[in-house]
């Protein structure tokens, strides 16, 4: 079994034990295995996000040209400085600083494999014996895995599913002691689509100072907000706390493979960013393998040359999915959805197990439908919470609408509702 996780008699495929450390890509490897191979329909996947799966996200012309470009120019074969290119570093943070009421400099930007990579570099900077963090309930599980790989202790804070998802903030500074160093937050958030408010942000900011310890910003999904709430990035708040800002071209330009990230201290009053600091993460950075060369080359064109109309259609095209996708968890009993999702590209939803017969728990029911109907949902304990379910929106309309009605038929045959009742 992969990630650890171990079959044991219960379910139907076998009880699936999930250690705390699983990942989402782990426990959706198992899914995969548990669908019917006598099922000749598609497999519809609402568990993994990555919208370039489907062909109505696609990443923009210029994106690709300045791949290509800096690819055939052979100037771009060799190692680049473990920290990311000079003109790589420059632009990131050129990029962020539109949106900040400071500039950022290139020396502030370092280029990361990925968002993931950022993720490491952030707790693996902070991890020293005895510390804590503060991570989100739902969440991301990588943060818990990088964690464990550093002894760094995590406490969970909760997210309010019937406040827009907001930090509970009383929670937070219940959790916190003198050895805390750090809170994370993702905005827009994953796994909830939710977008955090300037005014909530700022109560987090204060919130941090009041403790004395570092954000960090999980921001690989900036920018994909499209609700009534903009979004507002975490480093607005930099000259009142540190902010470790992380990011990542793959969502916004659609292109998770590329694995082409950043990590960026946000601390125009150098309260975190001493020397000291700064050389540690450096000589970090030796050790890591960054992106490919080419591709970082190819980072500030895309950048500053991306049309705005490829993000509006972007936009738009996750508003009609997340649309769709609300409106059809509401066709299904045994599944409720809180919050209409504002960003990002997945929603939880809470499971009914009272209107289930034959349902024990979050994972029982994805094994089932997955072995039943072909389709994936990511079980909510692999995200924190217990007896919900993440659902990914951003696949085309038409998925969406096969996906719900392969749900509905699952939900008829495991109803404990009398027919007409």
């Amino acid at each position: 079994m992969e990630n650890g996780a171990k079959k044991t008699g219960g379910h139907a495929n076998g009880e699936i034990e999930t250690p705390n450390n699983i990942t989402i890509k782990g426990i959706l490897g198992l899914l995969l295995a548990n669908i019917d191979c006598n099922d000749k329909r598609r497999v519809i996947s609402l568990g993994m996000g990555d919208p370039s799966a489907y062909t109505c996200f696609r990443t923009a012309d210029v994106a690709e040209d300045a791949v290509v470009d800096a690819l055939r120019s052979q100037k771009f074969n060799g190692y680049s400085p473990t920290v990311g290119l000079p003109q790589t570093r420059k632009a990131i943070s050129e990029y962020l600083s539109r949106d900040l009421p400071y500039k950022l400099s290139p020396d502030d930007t370092f280029v990361t494999s990925g968002c993931t990579q950022a993720i490491d570099v952030a707790l693996s900077i902070l991890a020293r014996p005895g510390v804590n963090i503060l991570l989100p309930k739902p969440g991301f599980p990588i943060y818990e895995l990088c964690a464990a790989f550093r002894n760094l202790e995590v406490r969970h804070y909760n997210l309010l599913p019937n406040s827009s998802w907001e930090v509970d903030l009383d929670d937070v500074e219940a959790l916190a002691d003198h050895n805390t160093v750090a809170m994370a937050i993702i905005n827009p958030g994953n796994p909830c689509g939710n977008v955090y408010s300037y005014q909530h942000l700022k109560k987090i900011a204060e919130t941090a100072k009041r403790m004395k310890i570092v954000v960090i910003a999980d921001e690989v999904y900036g920018h994909l907000a499209f609700g009534d709430t903009p979004f507002v990035p975490m480093g607005t708040f930099g000259s009142l706390v540190p902010v470790l800002t992380l990011g990542s071209l793959s969502k916004r330009w659609i292109v998770p493979g590329w694995r082409l990230g950043w990590f960026v201290i946000n601390d125009p009053c150098s309260t975190f960013k001493s020397p000291k600091v700064i050389e540690r993460i450096k000589k970090y950075f030796d050790i890591l393998g960054g992106p490919a060369t080419f591709i970082q080359a190819a980072v500030p064109r895309i950048l500053q040359q991306t049309d705005e109309a490829f993000f509006a259609d972007t936009i738009n095209t996750l508003k009609q999915s997340s649309d769709i996708c609300y409106e059809k968890i509401k066709e299904v009993p045994c599944i409720t959805c809180p919050y209409k999702p504002e960003g990002s590209m997945a929603l939880m939803v809470k499971l009914n197990l009272s209107l289930l017969k034959d349902i024990s728990d979050d994972i029982d029911f994805c094994f089932k439908l997955a072995k039943e109907e072909s389709v994936i949902f990511l079980p909510g304990i692999t995200v924190g919470m217990k007896n919900w379910v993440r659902i990914t929106f951003a696949v085309e309309a038409s998925s969406l609408d096969e996906a719900f009605g392969r749900v509905k038929s699952f939900y008829q045959r495991h109803s404990n509702q009398r027919e007409g009742y």
